[in-house]
C-alpha cells in the first residue's frame, strides 16, 4: 500500500512539473554547461543559505548527496563522488567532503553537477558527481570549528578542528589539526526480556549501554606546478580510541560486557598530472597508508552471588595498503574522450587473536594470521557525447589478484575478473533525464573476515575463513529524473542485481561460524527521491522532501536450505524532510523524520537485529555574519528494540532455545557546533 501511495504522489509531482514547464520559468543562477547532462550552480544560487564553506554549498545542490567512498582496497571504484577542479584528492582518506570543508565559500567560482558522465570527467562508477571549481587568486584562509555532543544520562563528547589553507598563484598549501569524536545514537536503557520457545518468560533484567570514542590527527597538503604539470601532496598521522560498555542487572544478576580499542595510523599520497600534448593528459598517483590496532572484549556474569567464568577476546595487529596508478586521457574532440591505464596494489593485514573462558584458552580457526594481496588492474573506457541530449560511457576493467594467507593456515588463491560497464544518459527534453547502467562489480574481500572475531554482547564468536572468494554482481539499473520549479526534483530508480558467491555467514565445525560464500542471490531495489520547493504555496524559502530505498534480497540459507534475506540489508528506511531559509533572520532550520527501519543478521545459531521507529531530527543554524555560524541539533528516538532468536541446534528445523528482546529507550542528544572563518 505504501508503495502505491508513493508512486501516485510521484505521478502528481511529475504532472505538476510538466505543467510548470509550460510557463516561462523564473530566472535562476543555474545554467547548462554546454550539454544537458551538466548543470552549473553559481554562488548566487546559494545566497539565501549564506554558506561558509564549499561543503555547505554542495550539500544544498538539489538531488545530490555527498559520498566519500566505501574505503575498500584499491583506488578505482572505491573513492567518492566529489571532484575539485576536475580531480579527486591525493589520498582516499582525504575525502571530498574533507577538502570542501576547508574551502571557504568565497573561493568557489561554480559547482558543476555532472549527471551520467561528461568528456574528461572520471565518474568512478557513479551516475552523478559534482565538480567544484575554485578561484585562482592568492588568498589566506582559516576555519576554526568547535563541536559538542551532549547526551541525556550518557558520556558527553567534545571536539574541534583548525584548518589553514593558503594560495599564491598556482601554489597551495595547508594544515589541518583535528580532534574528532565518534558515538552511537542507539545508546540507552530499558528492560531485557528472555522467553523460551513457547513464549514463557525465563528472565527479566534491566539493560544499560554506552559507546563513545574519538581521534586526534594532523594533516598537511601541498600543491605546486612541476615540470610542466602539477603535483599534489598530502600526509596524515593520527591516533584513535573507541569504548563500549553494556550492563544487565537484576535482583541477583549482574552481566557486564566491555570493549576497548586503541589504534593509530597514517598515510601519504601524491598525484602528478601533466599535459603530454594538447590532446593527451597524464595522471600518476601513489598512495601508502598504514594502521595498527589493539582491542579487548570482556564478558563477566555474576548470578546468585557466584561469578561465572570470564570470557575474554583479545586482538592486535597492523595493516597497510600501497597503490600505484597511472592513466592517460586522450581528448579526441570536445565530445569524445578515451582513458587507458593500470593500477597495482599491495595490501596486508597481520593479526594475533586469542579467546579464553575462565582463563582457559579456546582454539579458534585462523586466530593468528597474515593476509597479503597483490592485485593488478588494467582498464580502458570512453565517453562519447553523441548529441547534446545523449551521452554513452563504456569501459572494461581486467583484474588479476593473488591472496595469500600464512600463520594458522597457509593458503594462496588467484583470481581473474573481467568487469565491463555501460552507462547511457538521455535527456529528451530540458529537465528530464533517463540514465541506464549495466555493470559487473566485484566486491573487495574484508581481510578481517580471514581472522577470528567476537561479539560477546550477543554471545557470538566467529572463526576466520581462509576460503573466501570475492562476491560478484551483475547490475542492471535505470533511473528517471525530473527537475522542476528551479530546485525541485523527482527521481525514481530501479535496480536488479544477480549476485554470484554471495557473502554472508555460514556454519563451521565445533559450533562456530564464519563469514563466507553461501551461494547465489538477488537484489531488487526501488529508490525514490523527491524535493519540492514550497514558495508558491506560501512557505517562503521552504522545501519538503521524501526519500527511500526499498530492498528485496533473496539467498539460500546454508543451515536450513530455505530462502531468506541477505544479512545486513535494510528492507526500507523512509525519510521525510523539511527545511527553510529565512534570509531576513540570517537563519536556517530543518528536520527529518524516519517512520521505521529495521535490519537483521542471519547466523547458523541465531537471528539478531534491531527495529526502530519514530526517529526525529531537528536543527537550526544562525549566521550573524558571513564568517560566523552557530548550529544546534537535537536527535530523538521514540522506540528502539534489539531482538535475538537463539536456536537449540543446527538441524533444518532449528527449534528455538530462547528469544531475547531489549526494549531500549535511546538517549536524546544535542549536537552543537560553532564555526568561525577568517
Amino acid at each position: 500500500m505504501t508503495k502505491t501511495i508513493l508512486l501516485a504522489t510521484t505521478a502528481l509531482f511529475l504532472g505538476a512539473g510538466a505543467a510548470a514547464a509550460q510557463t516561462p520559468p523564473a530566472a535562476a543562477p543555474q545554467a547548462e554547461a554546454g550539454q544537458q547532462g551538466v548543470l552549473v550552480f553559481t554562488p548566487d544560487f546559494f545566497a539565501d543559505q549564506r554558506p561558509n564553506t564549499a561543503l555547505d554549498m554542495v550539500n544544498r545542490v538539489p538531488g545530490f548527496s555527498v559520498v566519500d567512498g566505501d574505503g575498500s582496497r584499491g583506488f578505482e571504484g572505491s573513492v567518492g563522488n566529489v571532484l575539485v577542479n576536475g580531480a579527486r584528492p591525493a589520498s582516499k582518506n582525504d575525502t571530498g567532503s574533507a577538502v570542501l570543508s576547508r574551502t571557504l565559500a568565497s573561493q568557489v567560482e561554480r559547482i558543476e553537477l555532472i549527471r551520467g558522465g561528461a568528456p574528461g570527467i572520471d565518474m568512478q562508477g557513479y551516475a552523478v558527481v559534482v565538480n567544484v571549481i575554485t578561484r585562482r587568486e592568492s588568498s589566506r584562509q582559516s576555519i576554526f570549528t568547535a563541536n559538542a555532543a551532549l547526551f541525556e544520562g550518557g558520556q558527553n563528547l567534545y571536539g574541534g578542528s583548525y584548518q589553514f589553507t593558503a594560495r599564491e598563484g598556482e601554489r597551495t598549501w595547508g594544515v589541518t589539526l583535528s580532534d574528532g569524536m565518534s558515538m552511537s545514537d542507539a545508546n540507552g536503557m530499558g528492560p531485557v526480556v528472555r522467553r523460551d520457545g513457547a513464549g514463557a518468560i525465563i528472565r527479566t533484567e534491566d539493560y544499560w549501554n554506552d559507546q563513545y570514542g574519538g581521534g586526534t590527527s594532523i594533516r598537511g597538503n601541498f600543491a605546486t606546478p612541476l615540470i610542466g604539470g602539477k603535483i599534489d601532496l598530502t600526509a596524515r598521522y593520527g591516533v584513535n580510541d573507541y569504548h563500549s560498555v553494556s550492563l544487565q542487572t537484576g535482583p541477583t544478576v549482574r552481566r557486564e560486557n566491555l570493549f576497548d580499542n586503541d589504534g593509530s595510523g597514517g598515510e601519504f599520497g601524491v598525484v602528478y598530472t601533466r599535459p603530454l600534448s594538447p590532446r593527451f593528459n597524464l595522471e600518476t598517483r601513489f598512495i601508502h597508508q598504514f594502521n595498527d590496532f589493539e582491542s579487548v572484549s570482556l564478558s563477566r556474569d555474576r548470578v546468585d552471588g557466584v561469578d561465572r567464568p570470564e570470557q575474554r577476546f583479545v586482538s592486535e595487529g597492523n595493516s597497510s595498503e600501497t597503490i600505484f596508478r597511472n592513466l592517460v586521457r586522450f581528448e579526441r574532440s570536445p565530445a569524445l574522450t578515451f582513458e587507458a591505464g593500470g593500477e597495482v596494489a599491495y595490501n596486508m593485514l597481520e593479526t594475533e587473536q586469542a579467546f579464553s573462558v575462565g582463563g582457559t584458552p579456546v582454539p579458534l580457526p585462523s586466530a593468528s594470521v597474515k593476509v597479503e594481496e597483490l592485485r593488478g588492474e588494467a582498464f580502458g573506457k570512453g565517453t562519447w557525447r553523441i548529441r547534446d541530449d545523449l551521452t554513452l560511457e563504456g569501459g572494461l576493467r581486467l583484474e588479476a589478484s593473488t591472496i595469500s594467507q600464512s600463520g594458522d593456515a597457509d593458503q594462496e588463491k588467484s583470481f581473474f575478473f573481467a568487469k565491463p560497464r555501460l552507462l547511457a544518459t538521455w535527456t529528451p527534453m530540458p529537465n528530464n533525464q533517463f540514465r541506464f547502467r549495466f555493470e559487473r562489480e566485484v566486491g573487495q574481500l574484508d581481510f578481517g573476515d580471514f581472522a577470528a572475531s567476537a561479539d560477546l554482547d550477543d554471545d557470538r564468536v566467529q572463526g576466520g575463513n581462509a576460503d573466501l572468494e570475492p562476491e560478484q554482481r551483475w547490475i542492471s539499473e535505470i533511473t528517471y529524473e525530473r527537475r522542476f520549479w528551479t530546485d525541485g526534483i523527482v527521481s525514481i530508480g530501479y535496480r536488479h542485481d544477480e549476485i554470484v558467491d554471495a557473502i554472508d555467514v555460514l556454519p563451521l565445525d565445533r559450533g562456530l561460524s564464519a563469514v563466507g560464500n553461501i551461494g547465489d542471490g538477488t537484489l531488487d531495489q526501488l529508490a525514490v527521491n523527491i524535493l519540492v520547493p514550497m514558495d508558491r504555496f506560501g512557505f517562503s524559502g521552504g522545501k519538503l522532501g521524501f526519500r527511500n530505498t526499498w530492498n528485496h534480497t533473496e539467498v539460500t540459507d546454508p543451515t536450513t536450505g530455505e530462502t531468506r534475506a541477505i544479512s545486513g540489508v535494510r528492507p526500507s528506511q523512509p525519510i521525510f524532510t523539511i527545511q527553510q531559509d529565512i534570509p531576513s533572520w540570517k537563519l536556517q532550520w530543518g528536520g527529518a523524520y524516519i517512520e521505521s527501519l529495521h535490519q537483521f543478521r542471519y547466523d547458523p545459531d541465531q537471528t539478531s537485529g534491531f527495529r526502530g521507529s519514530d526517529y526525529f531530527e531537528l536543527w537550526t543554524e544562525y549566521k550573524p555574519t558571513a564568517t560566523l555560524s552557530l548550529r544546534a541539533q537535537v536527535n530523538v528516538w521514540n522506540d528502539f528494540e534489539v531482538e535475538r532468536t537463539v536456536y537449540a541446534d543446527r538441524t533444518p528445523a532449528r527449534p528455538i532455545a530462547f528469544v531475547e528482546n531489549r526494549y531500549i529507550d535511546p538517549r536524546t542528544f544535542w549536537s552543537l557546533r560553532l564555526r568561525k572563518t577568517f
